[in-house]
């Protein structure tokens, strides 16, 4: 047995057909940038964004055994660490180049936030050197639906929303700074800065070391309360605390205040997400606590 000294993302381990069948792709795996875009897709349609675990006492594991039995295995979610962990294992089986980055989520803010989320640089194995990769995020929760080129000026609109990628400098404290991409998603209020990110390769031993600290840190807005999202060509549905909001493509956005008793079936109906019996009294009764 080999040695696993931490890089690559044990694609080998992935059980693929039922990767595939939980997202409903029944199409071609050849690595191409067509194939891409479709798992890129189906994944953020079919396996919704959520840090519950937290909320009902358990660890977030990440494990590939950990990661593939919740969200392939069950009707569960996960976070960025999760979802980006499960993907990358995908398309390294498929032959895809993979490189993670860190990024700062920024959501318009101009202070300088901490790195707490993580995207992935894709490039499929025949793509010329001197052509750009894909920037693919299945683990924000808010999309894209799809993969945006690394092409600074980037621009696109996938099914009513609106992204935009572009690439700048840094601040440091050094002449130069170094580059850096940032992530623009168009809101109700406009365009935003999503999220900001260097071209600093991740491995799977950083993932820990970032999901520990988002995962168990009073300061960390994923211990405070659930937050929960499921993002489809037609609608964005947020579930922030007891808050539930509701925006289409064309800007329109409503919210209502759900009773801690409303979570479980809310979260089943509109996120696909199931929780055991125990794990939703475990939920009500946190919401309970937090709001008392």
């Amino acid at each position: 047995m080999t040695e696993d000294l931490g890089y690559g993302w044990q694609g080998d381990l992935i059980d693929l057909p039922a990767y595939l069948k939980r997202i409903g792709h029944d199409g071609g795996l050849d690595p191409t940038p067509e194939t891409l875009r479709a798992l890129h897709r189906a994944h953020v349609m079919s396996i919704p964004f959520e840090n519950l675990e937290i909320m009902v006492g358990r660890p977030v594991e990440l494990s590939l055994d950990a990661v593939q039995a919740k969200l392939v295995g069950g009707p569960r979610g996960g976070y960025c660490f999760e979802h980006n962990r499960l993907f990358a294992g995908v398309l390294e089986r498929l032959g895809y180049e993979i490189v993670a980055l860190a990024g700062r989520v920024m959501m318009g803010m101009s202070t300088l936030r901490p790195c707490t989320h993580v995207i992935l640089l894709v490039r499929p194995p025949d793509l010329p050197r001197d052509e750009p990769g894909w920037l693919c995020d299945v683990g924000f929760g808010g999309g894209p639906l799809e993969p945006l080129r690394f092409r600074d000026g980037e621009d696109v609109e996938q099914d009513g929303w609106g992204f935009r990628l572009l690439k700048g400098r840094s601040t440091t404290t050094w002449d130069g700074g170094a580059d850096e991409w940032a992530l623009h998603q168009r809101l109700p209020r406009g365009w935003v800065l999503r999220h900001a990110f260097p071209m600093n390769e991740l491995f799977r031993v950083d993932f820990e070391v970032l999901n520990h600290y988002v995962s168990t840190s009073p300061r960390s807005p994923f211990t405070m309360r659930p937050f929960t999202q499921r993002f489809l060509p037609d609608v964005h549905y947020v579930l922030d605390g007891t808050d539930l909001t509701t925006t289409r493509p064309d800007g329109t956005t409503e919210t209502r205040t759900l009773a801690p008793s409303e979570l479980p079936e809310t979260l089943a109906k509109l996120f696909g997400i199931v929780l055991e019996p125990e794990d939703a009294s475990r939920l009500i009764e946190f919401v309970r606590r937090r709001d008392g």
